[in-house]
C-alpha cells in the first residue's frame, strides 16, 4: 500500500478533527465520509459523501480503515458492522457505554482478524507522558496518594433538546463523555482501582440531562495508595481546570492547567526535571473547548501500524478497561444521584 485509504463516519467537532489529520497526513488518503445530518457541510472535502454506512458499504469502497466519531452509543454497533465489512476501525472515545457491548467488539475483532484503536489522545500529552514515565521507573517510589479534578463549563447550547448529549441510554453520563480521557490517565499511569466510593449530583443541569453533573469519586490504588477524582460540568462560564496531584514517597508533583498541559509543581528528592516537549492545545469547538488537540498522533499509529511499523498504541483492551471502571463507579450511581 502506497497510502492507507480512511474513511470517516459522523462528521460532528470531532469527526472534522479526524477528517483533517487524515487530509494532513502524506501517508494517507481519504475516500469517503458518512454523515446522516444533510444540514453538515462537507463540500470542502471533495470524497465522496454517503447517508448511512449500508450505503458505504454497497459502493464497495476500497478503504482500509474507517474512524467511527458518532454519538457515544452507536460506537460499538457501527464498530462490529466495519469489521465484518472488511474495515480495521478507530473508535472515539469512549470505546462503548458498557463492558458487554466492548467484549463484543473485542471478540469480533479477535475472529475477523480486524484492528481495533482507541482514541486516548492524552497519552501523547508530554507532561502525561513523562508522568508515567517516572511512576514506571519508580522515581517517585511508592504512591500515597493522588488527586484528580476536572473541572468544566458545558452549558444549555452544548445540551440540545433533541440531541443525543444528555440522554442517559445514548450519552452514558459525564465521565463517558466529557472526562474518559482523564479516567484513562488514572488506569495507563496508576494502574486499576478498587473500594470505591462515591457521590453524584445534578447541580446545574437538571432541565438538560438525565444524570449527574457533578461526581466525588474515592478510591484504592490496586498497586498501593489511595485517591480521587472530582468532576463537574458546572463551572461557570468556561473551564477551569483539569488537573492530577501526586503525593508520594519521593516527591510530590502536579499536573494542571485546563487540560494537563503543563507542569505546575515538582518537587523530587535527587531529581532534575527535564525539560518537556510543548503541548498541542486543546481542541476548540467554538462555543466550548475541550481535551489536547492529539488526534494526528492516533491517526499515525493506525497508519505506521498498517505499514507494519508500530504497535497499536490504544488498544481494544485498554479502551475496554477504562469503560470497566467507569461502570464500576456508575454502579454506585443508581441510588445516589440527586436530582
Amino acid at each position: 500500500m502506497s497510502k492507507i485509504k480512511f474513511a470517516v463516519v459522523g462528521l460532528g467537532h470531532i469527526g472534522k478533527r479526524h477528517a483533517d489529520m487524515i487530509i494532513q497526513n502524506n501517508d494517507a488518503e481519504l475516500i469517503a465520509l458518512i454523515e446522516t445530518n444533510t444540514e453538515i457541510n462537507l463540500q470542502n472535502y471533495q470524497v465522496p459523501v454517503f447517508d448511512s454506512l449500508a450505503s458505504f458499504f454497497k459502493a464497495n469502497l476500497a478503504a482500509n480503515i474507517i474512524c467511527i466519531a458518532t454519538p457515544n452509543y452507536l460506537h460499538c454497533e457501527q464498530a462490529i458492522q466495519c469489521m465484518q465489512n472488511g474495515l480495521d476501525v478507530i473508535i472515539e472515545k469512549p470505546m462503548g457505554l458498557s463492558v458487554n457491548e466492548c467484549n463484543d467488539v473485542i471478540e469480533t475483532s479477535q475472529q475477523l482478524n480486524k484492528k481495533v484503536f482507541c482514541v486516548m489522545q492524552n497519552r501523547y500529552s508530554p507532561p502525561s507522558i513523562w508522568l508515567k514515565e517516572i511512576v514506571s521507573s519508580n522515581i517517585l517510589g511508592k504512591i500515597f496518594h493522588i488527586q484528580i479534578n476536572c473541572f468544566w463549563n458545558r452549558d444549555k447550547k452544548y445540551y440540545k433538546p433533541n440531541g443525543w448529549k444528555g440522554k442517559l441510554a445514548q450519552d452514558g453520563g459525564t465521565l463517558f463523555t466529557q472526562f474518559s480521557h482523564f479516567v484513562d490517565t488514572l488506569y495507563w499511569i496508576f494502574g486499576d482501582i478498587t473500594h470505591i466510593n462515591a457521590k453524584f449530583n445534578n447541580f446545574n443541569h437538571q432541565q438538560s440531562i438525565e444524570f449527574e453533573d457533578s461526581g466525588f469519586i474515592h478510591f484504592d490504588l490496586v498497586n498501593g495508595g489511595s485517591g480521587s477524582l472530582n468532576y463537574s460540568t458546572s463551572a461557570f462560564n468556561k473551564n477551569i481546570e483539569s488537573s492530577i496531584t501526586i503525593l508520594a514517597e519521593n516527591g510530590s508533583v502536579k499536573i494542571g492547567g485546563q487540560y494537563m498541559e503543563k507542569v505546575l509543581h515538582c518537587e523530587i528528592k535527587d531529581y532534575q526535571m527535564p525539560e518537556l516537549a510543548a503541548t498541542n492545545p486543546p481542541n476548540d469547538y467554538g462555543t466550548y473547548k475541550g481535551s489536547a488537540a492529539n488526534h494526528e498522533y492516533v491517526i499515525n499509529n493506525a497508519i505506521q501500524t498498517l505499514f507494519g511499523n508500530e504497535n497499536i498504541k490504544t488498544p481494544a483492551l485498554e479502551g475496554f478497561k477504562v469503560v470497566e471502571i467507569i461502570e464500576r463507579i456508575y454502579e454506585l450511581r443508581v441510588n445516589e444521584l440527586v436530582s
